[in-house]
């Protein structure tokens, strides 16, 4: 009679453990950057690229892993705050991806971090170069 409390204690156990490593993976969001999706425009109308977003449970960090092609030198790159029609300001400063990818981590505010895993819709990173200072590729985050 003693082994069925036991089995389910080591069921719960089991499966607390199994868990662990999907939470300790963080959030983790992407965009697809364009030209087209430049504001105000325009962007580098060849231009495209990936971003991939991921904020660290536990602590205020973003990583990021950056990849652009056909546009020229990348000379800056953020993470910025705003919708798909505005131009926001700056919320995180990420390396630009001069050779064609980039990536880090970079240490940020809770608050920050907390507002990027609740609604990803409302930032965007954003790739410039000195063809495009404005920015050369845009994309919005999302999951």
């Amino acid at each position: 009679m003693r082994a069925k409390p036991a089995m389910h204690t080591l069921t719960v156990i089991a499966l607390t453990c199994s868990a662990a490593p999907v939470l300790a993976q963080g959030a983790k969001f992407s965009a697809t950057l364009t030209g087209a999706a430049e504001v105000p425009g325009p962007g580098d109308p060849d231009g495209k690229g990936s971003a991939s977003i991921t904020i660290n449970p536990g602590k205020p960090e973003l990583c990021y892993k950056l990849s652009v092609k056909d546009i020229a030198t990348a000379t800056g790159a953020h993470v910025h705050t705003g919708s798909p029609t505005q131009a926001g300001p700056v919320s995180v400063t990420l390396t630009a991806p001069a050779s064609g990818s980039s990536s880090g981590c970079v240490t940020i505010n809770r608050e920050l971090a907390d507002a990027i895993r609740k609604s990803p819709q409302a930032f965007y990173v954003n790739v410039h170069n000195s063809e495009f200072p404005g920015g050369a590729i845009r994309g919005q985050l999302g999951k």
